[in-house]
């Protein structure tokens, strides 16, 4: 499972900007996880609520917002949010795309007290 390690360095990159902060807790974490990005959201959630004890975290809200996978036509520059993962142009069925969006995670906002 290496949401526990995504886990153990999202707390770490917690502490750290709380700390940069003056912070002496994180109260909510919103995270942005694209449905491509090989991590699974409910795993993340128990590993977070599993280490963020004792923690700067402890007692934080743990936001996840799913994003799909989004790609842009390189013939036609259409862009597409998929609920399938298929990486085709739906306007003129190109195989000639790029993912936009939808393959990453992001730590987007934190609330500190």
């Amino acid at each position: 499972m290496h949401e526990y390690s995504i886990v153990q360095a999202l707390l770490t990159q917690c502490e750290d900007i709380a700390r940069e902060n003056e912070a002496e807790s994180v109260t909510k974490i919103v995270v942005k996880i694209g449905k491509m990005s090989g991590v699974e959201p409910h795993l993340l959630e128990i590993a977070f609520n599993t280490f963020k004890e004792k923690t700067v975290c402890d007692g934080a809200d743990f936001v996840l917002n799913v994003q799909p996978l989004v790609i842009e036509c390189k013939q036609c520059g259409t862009a597409t949010e998929l609920s399938e993962i298929y990486y085709k142009c739906p306007a003129c069925e190109s195989l000639d795309v790029k993912v936009i969006d939808g393959e990453d995670m992001y730590l987007m906002t934190l609330e500190m007290e």
